[in-house]
């Protein structure tokens, strides 16, 4: 295919920047995709629109932004062994060496190869309207699932399921969450249809209070403040929640978590960056609660995902409060900066209606 197309650069200012590219050819094991829809990510806005944090590979090397893309292909290179033109996809937000140890794991986003590049960091992103992606880095997006679904599937759900899935959520669970962006409404989602049996959230902003009692997402919020842990525990017969993700990253939301989980509980850290202060004995050891990490998911959890959204039959989607087109990527991430919406879309075609 050939022709121009446009591109959209975060020079670290709060800005962004429209470039015109070639659109790219796809080698071998490569196609190229008609970008539907492009989601905003947080990491986004604090490493790189912001300003440029990141470095060596998670480094922003001013290529076309968006890690978050999902479309159609429309154009095959050789070699492919699986998709082909006319396929709607999500694409893996990392392309890995695919030769490491985590790699072979379906865990591209823990390799350490100077081969690695992040889509939207190290090679071209989704706010464009065409996209080069490798197909080892692709999954499947069912006909019953929105572009705008699959976009936030990689990052955002994908980021969430795999910690719901190394603490379990099941109906004997009282389940908090610690923030309430996209990560923590997602969370919230997922913890629904897993048959948790109360939703608790604790947020900063009223705003997406609201858009979590809007989704009816949650059975109780509160504003996040130095009490949380006295009204979790007033709700729960004194006992605490069985699960508890802090989607927060700040120091007393994770503190908050943690005091707010009964014995034996677990309590899963996923909001990325700050710190967090506590104290093991008291707020920890002695009531044997486990603390877990989780960072991104694998490729193949991503595959199992989407089959458990047309199942459960929820939709990501619903998430998103506001679309932009291409044309307009300077509004939709100066309102996702803002942290006064939910979910940010940058779509094209049909995905913008």
């Amino acid at each position: 295919m050939k022709g121009k197309m446009k591109g959209c650069v975060l020079p670290g200012n709060s800005s962004i920047e429209f470039r015109e590219y070639d659109i790219p050819t796809p080698g071998y094991g490569q196609v190229l995709l008609r970008v539907k829809s492009s989601t905003i990510c947080g990491s986004d806005i604090r490493c790189i629109y912001r300003e440029h944090l990141g470095k060596g590979p998670e480094g922003y090397q001013n290529v076309i932004a968006g890690h978050e893309p999902c479309g159609q292909i429309v154009e095959e290179g050789p070699g492919l062994k699986r998709f082909k033109k006319g396929d709607r996809v999500i694409v893996y937000h990392i392309s890995g060496c695919g030769v490491c140890h985590e790699c072979r794991q379906g865990y591209m986003i823990s390799c350490t190869s100077d081969k690695r590049a992040a889509y939207g960091w190290q090679r071209d992103g989704g706010m464009a309207e065409y996209l080069l992606a490798d197909e080892k880095d692709l999954v499947a997006l069912p006909d019953s699932l929105s572009y705008s679904d699959g976009a936030q599937v990689a990052c955002g759900f994908g980021t969430v399921y795999e910690g719901i899935e190394k603490a379990g959520v099941c109906g004997n669970d009282a389940v908090l969450v610690v923030g309430l962006g996209p990560v923590g409404l997602a969370c919230l989602m997922l913890c629904k249809a897993m048959g948790a049996n109360k939703l608790i959230g604790i947020e900063s902003q009223p705003s997406r209070i609201e858009v979590a009692k809007k989704l009816g997402l949650v059975d109780e919020a509160f504003l996040a403040g130095s009490d949380n842990v006295e009204q979790i525990k007033a709700i729960t017969g004194g006992h605490g929640v069985e699960r508890a993700f802090d989607c927060s990253a700040s120091d007393l939301g994770r503190a908050t978590a943690i005091r707010s989980t009964r014995k034996w509980g677990k309590i899963v850290m996923i909001g990325e960056g700050g710190t967090l202060h506590f104290n093991p004995s008291e707020d920890m050891l002695h009531d044997q609660k486990t603390l877990i990490g989780s960072w991104v998911t694998s490729i193949w959890k991503m595959e199992d995902l989407v089959e458990k959204l047309v199942r459960w039959n929820i939709h990501p989607h619903d998430l998103i409060t506001h679309r932009f087109s291409l044309e307009k990527a300077d509004e939709a991430y100066s309102l996702m900066a803002s942290g006064k919406c939910g979910k940010v879309a940058v779509c094209q075609d049909e995905e913008l209606y």
